[in-house]
């Protein structure tokens, strides 16, 4: 009878700490929405050249401006140097790893930038025969940062790549993460910096 009392005990308390380390586990995943192991999709070992933008500060939050809660916002001013020797055109990413979503969110993939270009203003429209693919609002070109309400602080990382061919042969309608795939394969150098938002 001691030792069928001793078995359930041990039992019991092996089934609680399991319970309790799973409901922990939910609980924290509930609270923790950010999302923090998403891959690159860009080879190691490619040249870094330099990204700026003057109406953004690295690691800082953006301002309202560029968000795109109300409608999709104004995209930042980006400019870029040092691009490597072979670069043949240009591609722009902004991609939110914190997103809740356990893949990310792209906000804005462009492509076929021509390789001449190492600027763009604020609110630009690209030049030809550049193409805006589909972010994953389901809209064409850039749509701003609005992270749900009380949730992490998010990192909007922005980056050019350059592409050692003239065009990557891809229509308006790929979404960011197939174009990020073609754009990885095609990448000889890319340039990037990241600032945040939260609400």
């Amino acid at each position: 009878m001691h030792r069928i009392t001793r078995r359930f005990t041990v039992v019991a308390t092996v089934v609680a700490l399991v319970l309790g380390t799973a409901v922990g586990a939910s609980a924290a995943t509930v609270l923790h929405f950010g999302y923090h192991k998403v891959r690159a999709g860009l080879p190691t070992g490619i040249k870094h050249f330099t990204l700026t933008s003057t109406d953004l500060r690295a690691g800082k939050p953006i301002p309202a401006r560029f968000w795109g809660c109300e409608d999709a916002g104004v995209s930042p001013a980006l400019r870029w140097s040092g691009a490597p020797a072979g670069t043949q055109s240009f591609a722009i990413q902004l991609f939110d790893q914190d997103a809740p979503t356990g893949s990310g969110f792209w906000h804005w993939v462009a492509w076929d930038i021509p390789a001449t270009t190492t600027s763009l203003p604020t609110g630009a429209l690209l030049p030809a025969p550049a193409v805006n693919g589909t972010n994953d609002g389901e809209t064409a070109g850039y749509t701003g940062p609005c992270p749900p309400e009380g949730d992490v602080t998010h990192r909007y990382t922005f980056t050019v790549v350059a592409i050692n061919v003239p065009s990557l042969g891809l229509p308006a309608t790929t979404h960011g993460a197939v174009a990020g795939f073609v754009i990885g394969h095609a990448a000889i150098g890319s340039a990037s910096f990241f600032a945040t938002a939260r609400q």
